[in-house]
Formats: structure tokens, sequence, C-alpha cells
């Protein structure tokens, strides 16, 4: 039982990422910090999403893969306040993983999973960008409904980075 409820954090978090569809994805080069809203997919913790190689949160992730993220709704009641907040890291994929990456994105995202009957101005912009995924090292999962300010910080076994609190 114990396990059970250990487990509840992680998957309210699975959850919530699975059925949110935009990440600001913060980002840093040439001396100065950028956000930006990517929509995303997820598979577990790992964000999957495409961009132009040209934007400047991608020129950054080029010259410093590492990122901060959120995922949340526009709340306007403080106590309903729920998301995701993530460090981690970001690179460019190809090949069998941009493959599965563009599946799960596709059933996510059926305008670009079907891409024969997208709008012709879709199918020229998805031959110019390239994907990414962010894998993250520290994730936590806010939850203000369980108590204000409450957040989870979610176990990642892969995580083997020291981030400050």
């Amino acid at each position: 039982m114990a396990d059970a409820l250990q487990d509840m954090p992680r998957d309210k978090a699975l959850a919530y990422l699975r059925d949110h569809h935009v990440a600001t994805l913060a980002s840093h080069g040439s001396g100065f910090p950028w956000a930006s809203a990517v929509f995303y997919v997820n598979d577990g913790f790992t964000l999957y999403f495409l961009s132009s190689p040209t934007s400047r949160h991608c020129l950054n992730l080029a010259e410093n893969p590492h990122v901060a993220a959120t995922v949340q709704e526009d709340y306007s009641d403080w106590p309903k306040i729920k998301g995701v907040q993530l460090e981690g890291t970001a690179s460019e994929i190809s090949g069998e993983e941009e493959t599965a990456a563009r599946k799960l994105y596709g059933e996510k995202f059926p305008i670009v999973g079907k891409l024969g009957k997208a709008p012709a101005v879709i199918v020229k912009a998805m031959a110019k960008v390239r994907w990414y995924k962010v894998v993250p090292h520290r994730l936590y999962f806010i939850d203000n409904s369980a108590n204000f300010g409450h957040r989870d910080e979610i176990a990642l076994p892969e995580s083997k980075h020291e981030f400050p609190e």
C-alpha cells in the first residue's frame, strides 16, 4: 500500500503531461535566456517536440543543452494550480528515435500524423523542422489542490545531476 501511495504523484504527473499539449521551454545561449512555447508529446517523462533549427531556442540548445520547462494551464484560481516543472537536457534526435517520436506525436496531434490530409502550409512547415527531446534530470509535480504551495519531486532513476532546490 505504501508503494501505491508513493506512486500517486508520479502517476498524476504522467497523466498531466499526457493530457496537456504545450510546454514552455527555457533555454540559454549567447549570454541571454529565452523561453518558447512548444507543442510536445511525452514518452514517460521525456518530452519530444519539433521546431525550426534556426529558431532562437534551437540555436540556444545547440550551444547549451541545459534547459528548464513547465507545463501548466492558465489558472485564475490559485488553489487549483497544478503543473509540471523540470530541469534537464535537450538534444536533436534522428533515426529510430525520431521515427518513434513522430509516431507518438502523430497520435497526439493528428494533423502531423496524417500529413497527406494536412493543409499545404503544414506540409511545407514540416519539411523544415527537426525533432528534439528533453530528458529531465529533476521533475516536480505542483498541486495546490492538495495544499497551497504543494509540490512533489518525482524520482527519476536516470537522473545523475545535482541541482539546487
